[in-house]
């Protein structure tokens, strides 16, 4: 995997930037305009490489990665992976929907590659697989510091001032189906 979208493929990509609810912002390159319903909606492509951090679990034998997503354990572990990606010259970012990684990623090693079944509830969504980036210990808790191996997008819409936002849960519900189906029909 190389680094996030920073190739020559994208310097004259537009770049519009997503802001969460505490002000953070994720800057994303527009991949593709869709219209629907005589509505623009937008696919984007964040600028630098998502991370997810997982949390080595033992049980029973079995061990398994869980996905970190309570803000506070991600508050008590930042500076640790900030500190282990750092070595590999890459700066962790608290970025808005998505912890991300400014820098050139390791070219992708198969044998640091894993596949996760984040939601085991909902059939629908598929296993993905994550590069491995990087592994560190907090309070005798080993984590994983991960990207996906197939880039991660968002669907997105602009307002009439030009303000882009995500898809509200119920938009997302109702209409990605339809915008997925549409991206499908274009290849």
């Amino acid at each position: 995997m190389s680094s996030s979208p920073q190739s020559e493929d994208f310097d004259d990509a537009e770049l519009v930037i997503l802001t969460d609810e505490g002000g953070r912002e994720l800057p994303c390159y527009i991949e593709r305009e869709l219209e629907l319903d005589s509505k623009v909606y937008l696919l984007l492509l964040p600028e630098n490489a998502p991370i997810e951090i997982f949390a080595w679990d033992e049980e029973d034998d079995v061990t398994e990665l869980v996905s970190v997503e309570e803000e506070e354990e991600i508050d008590r572990i930042f500076a640790d992976a900030h500190a282990v990606l750092s070595e590999q010259n890459l700066t962790l970012k608290r970025t808005a929907f998505t912890l991300s990684a400014v820098g050139e990623l390791p070219p992708l090693d198969p044998t640091e590659v894993v596949t996760i079944e984040l939601d085991e509830d909902d059939e629908t969504l598929q296993p993905e697989e994550f590069q491995i980036l990087a592994r560190f210990y907090n309070e005798e808790q080993e984590y994983a510091i991960c990207t996906p191996v197939d880039p991660l997008l968002f669907f997105g819409k602009s307002d009439d001032k030009g303000v882009v936002s995500l898809l509200s849960e119920a938009e997302a519900e109702q209409l990605q189906p339809r915008l997925e189906d549409m991206l499908l029909d274009e290849i």
